[in-house]
């Protein structure tokens, strides 16, 4: 359960750790205003998969499905800074397709959380797999981390890719290339 209260308190002394006096005009509402926005970039950790795909509608067709270019925002839970980027979800129904929009509410279910890129890739594919049982499902992740961009190596521009396979994708390359094709 979120605690703004606690947030606040953690600004204030993150404030007085790098030496700013958070009582100076400038910084008086800041605890409060990051609580807010940790309140909205974490809302994930409350929310549940289940949820948007839960509406589902029968389908014939048992080819791919493929939403690309969802774009998505996430905390690396080992520095709590942002990474972001583009998401492309597949699947292959098996009889039950699900809401376009609701594959893109999926992502953010599973982004809004203090998170590696490598784990949110398989959360959002092991979802789709547990909800709407298709034949099989491919998710990939191309993201630039702000943590490796603006500190550290400082590497601006570079980007992080990560995918999975589950059922068919797994054991069909010929699936595999033609999604890679698609998103291209």
């Amino acid at each position: 359960m979120f605690d703004r209260e606690k947030v606040k308190e953690g600004v204030r002394l993150i404030l007085e750790g790098v030496g700013e006096n958070p009582k100076r005009e400038g910084l008086l509402e800041t605890p409060d205003r990051v609580a807010k926005m940790y309140e909205e970039i974490f809302g994930g950790m409350e929310m549940s998969a289940k949820e948007p795909l839960s509406k589902r509608f029968s389908a014939e067709n048992n080819e791919m499905v493929l939403e690309k270019d969802i774009t998505f925002y996430s905390t690396c839970e080992h520095h709590l800074m942002p990474f972001f980027g583009k998401a492309h979800v597949a699947y292959i129904p098996s009889g039950e397709v699900v809401g376009l929009s609701k594959i893109a509410r999926t992502v953010e279910v599973f982004a809004k959380r203090p998170q590696i890129q490598e784990q949110l890739t398989a959360q959002i594919a092991d979802a789709i797999n547990e909800e709407l049982h298709p034949l099989g499902v491919m998710v990939m992740l191309e993201a630039e981390h702000t943590c490796m961009t603006m500190r550290g190596v400082k590497k601006p521009g570079s980007k992080t890719i990560t995918y999975v396979t589950r059922g068919l994708f797994e054991e069909d390359s010929t699936l595999q290339d033609r999604f890679f094709h698609l998103i291209g």
